[in-house]
């Protein structure tokens, strides 16, 4: 597979919208026309394969999506995984996201010491946060959404326990400003 072609991949797999050729071609830094060309071979070897994945195409924008004839099973498993008790890192992700949103996964993975990759997906997959992106800054930072709020059966976020004095906390800041990488 061409190096370009393995590029797009895995920016399809790992993003949860649509791209466009344009942006595809900005991240990888190369043409668009080529951008296109590939993506289009990476649709037409998906589609032969009849892998439980498939790139669609809408216009000039593309997305990894899974394979329609899946879509009974995939359905269950997103119940199960929606429905079911949070995990205590579920637990603790959303917790730190309430309190101190909104908040980047990078710091987030660093308050934890793990990647919370997983634990985001889940939890906005739930509907209990959203992720609102920082074009300068180029992250997408999380907050607890009115769903989250609902179901804790509170009117405003500030009325969490201790929210005010644990919003306000700088502890937290200064952890992650001593132990930033050093460029």
């Amino acid at each position: 597979m061409s190096t370009i072609k393995s590029k797009i991949e895995s920016l399809l797999f790992i993003s949860a919208k649509p791209m466009a050729a344009s942006q595809l071609a900005d991240l990888i830094k190369a043409d668009k026309k080529e951008i296109i060309k590939n993506a289009d071979e990476l649709l037409a070897d998906y589609k032969n394969n009849q892998a439980g994945v498939q790139i669609i195409k809408d216009g000039l924008k593309y997305q990894m999506v899974r394979a329609p004839e899946n879509a009974k099973i995939i359905q269950e498993f997103i119940k199960d995984e929606t429905t079911g008790e949070l995990s205590r890192p579920s637990l603790e992700a959303l917790t730190i996201i309430a309190y101190r949103g909104p908040v980047s996964k990078i710091d987030l993975d660093r308050i934890r010491g793990v990647n919370c990759a997983l634990i985001l997906r889940n939890l906005l997959l739930r509907g209990l946060i959203e992720g609102k992106p920082d074009k300068k800054k180029n992250e997408i930072y999380y907050t607890a959404t009115f769903d989250f709020i609902r179901f804790i059966g509170l009117n405003d976020i500030k009325e969490l326990p201790d929210y005010e004095k644990l919003h306000q906390d700088d502890s937290i800041d200064k952890m992650l400003k001593q132990n930033e990488p050093r460029n």
